[in-house]
């Protein structure tokens, strides 16, 4: 039987969570691995708001691209419990029950299971800030576990590779309804997670076509775009 292991500061946590905390692997650097290879996992949260300082992750949803495909077999999803969470205007969006959170998993555990899911892989998600950013707190929190892996926010690639032909507004809804994408459910984690994923395919096969075919070289060329959308406004 585990038996809870206290510390003075941080959250508390058994010691077999300790233990898997303590084993999760490194994240692997950002290198010239071809796209159609590397392994790359499609992140996004459901969360109680907007506020990164004060909202929670309700619910996750991940999937794996690799050898060029979505690994459908290969998929993460997962309701935390959150006991009496309000229902707010964003609960009410993504459409999570009350008795969903009520019955959901431990967060420690789905944290768990996710970074193992996760691996040494790069992540991906769409306007990823935000999802980083939300991520990186809950971690913190409920692990006491500082997430290093990179984020390539599809919300920046998608407008940086097509500049000419993009929709008037920049969200998940348009860039999919721009490329003849069919969403059956959004503001369902796994659901836009597997939506950023086949959107994303899409753009590396314009990226390999400008010449972009890894993801260290997709951030070089996020960066530099980002310093020629800054001096637009300057």
């Amino acid at each position: 039987m585990n038996m809870p292991w206290f510390k003075r500061r941080g959250p508390i946590l058994e010691l077999e969570q300790l233990q898997r905390r303590d084993q999760l692997v490194p994240p692997a650097a950002l290198d010239l691995c071809p796209l159609d290879v590397q392994r790359m996992v499609v992140l996004d949260l459901e969360t109680s708001g907007l506020d990164m300082r004060r909202d929670i992750v309700l619910s996750i949803g991940a999937v794996v691209i690799e050898r060029g495909g979505i690994q459908l077999g290969d998929q993460y999803e997962s309701t935390l419990l959150r006991r009496a969470q309000k229902v707010s205007e964003s609960v009410l969006i993504h459409g999570i029950a009350p008795s969903e959170l009520e019955a959901g998993e431990d967060p420690a555990e789905a944290l768990l299971d996710l970074m193992e899911f996760i691996g040494d892989s790069p992540i991906l998600a769409f306007h990823a800030g935000f999802d980083q950013r939300m991520l990186t707190r809950a971690l913190k929190q409920t692990l006491g576990y500082k997430l290093r892996h990179p984020f390539i926010d599809i919300a920046e690639v998608a407008p940086m590779l097509c500049p000419d032909n993009r929709p008037r507004q920049n969200g998940l809804d348009d860039w999919c309804s721009h490329f003849g994408l069919q969403v059956l459910q959004r503001h369902h984690a796994s659901a836009d997670a597997l939506a950023t994923a086949e959107l994303a395919l899409i753009l590396f096969s314009k990226a390999r076509r400008q010449g972009v075919d890894s993801l260290e070289a997709m951030s070089q060329r996020l960066a530099n775009w980002r310093k020629r959308q800054q001096a637009q406004f300057m």
